[in-house]
C-alpha cells in the first residue's frame, strides 16, 4: 500500500525528466598557449618543463625557443626622470615594482616601490620620475570588481 501511494506522488510531484547535452566552443583563431604542462608519466619525476604552469612554464617555454620572456635588464640610469619626461617602464600588467638605485647608478640605496598604471611615482631620494609604459591587453580592468 505505501509503495502504491509513493508511486502516484512521484507521478504528479516530480516533473518529466529532460536530458542537456553540451558542446565544446568553437573559436576562430590560433590556440591560446598551453600554460599548464603533460606531467610526468607515472612512476616518473617530472621535469621542470613537465611539471611547470603559468609565468614560470611560459619563461621556460621562451628559454627552449632561445629568447627571453622577460626582459631583465636595467632601467635607463643615465638621466634622472623628471615629471615631463619620466624614465619609461615597460609592463604587461597595470602595475609593477620599480628599484630605484639613483643617477649615476648606485648613487644611493635601493628604494622599491609601486608602480600603477596613469600614475608616475618618483624616487623618495633622487626624485626621479617613473611611468608604467603598459603594454597588456587594452582593456585591462574588464573583470575586476
Amino acid at each position: 500500500m505505501f509503495n502504491t501511494a509513493v508511486r502516484a506522488v512521484r507521478s504528479v510531484a516530480l516533473p518529466p525528466f529532460r536530458s542537456l547535452s553540451t558542446t565544446a566552443a568553437r573559436r576562430s583563431g590560433p590556440a591560446p598557449p598551453q600554460l599548464f604542462g603533460p606531467g610526468a608519466p607515472a612512476g616518473a619525476v617530472p621535469t621542470d618543463l613537465e611539471q611547470a604552469t603559468g609565468l614560470e612554464r611560459f619563461q621556460l617555454l621562451g628559454e627552449v625557443e632561445g629568447y627571453e620572456a622577460f626582459d631583465m635588464a636595467p632601467l635607463d640610469s643615465s638621466r634622472v626622470g623628471t615629471l615631463e619626461d619620466p624614465i619609461k617602464v615597460y609592463s604587461l600588467d597595470t602595475e609593477r615594482i620599480v628599484g630605484c638605485t639613483g643617477s649615476p647608478a648606485e648613487s644611493h640605496e635601493l628604494h622599491w616601490f609601486t608602480l600603477r598604471l596613469h600614475k608616475n611615482r618618483r624616487c623618495p631620494e633622487c626624485g626621479s620620475a617613473y611611468t608604467l609604459d603598459y603594454h597588456g591587453p587594452e582593456h585591462h580592468d574588464a573583470h575586476h570588481h
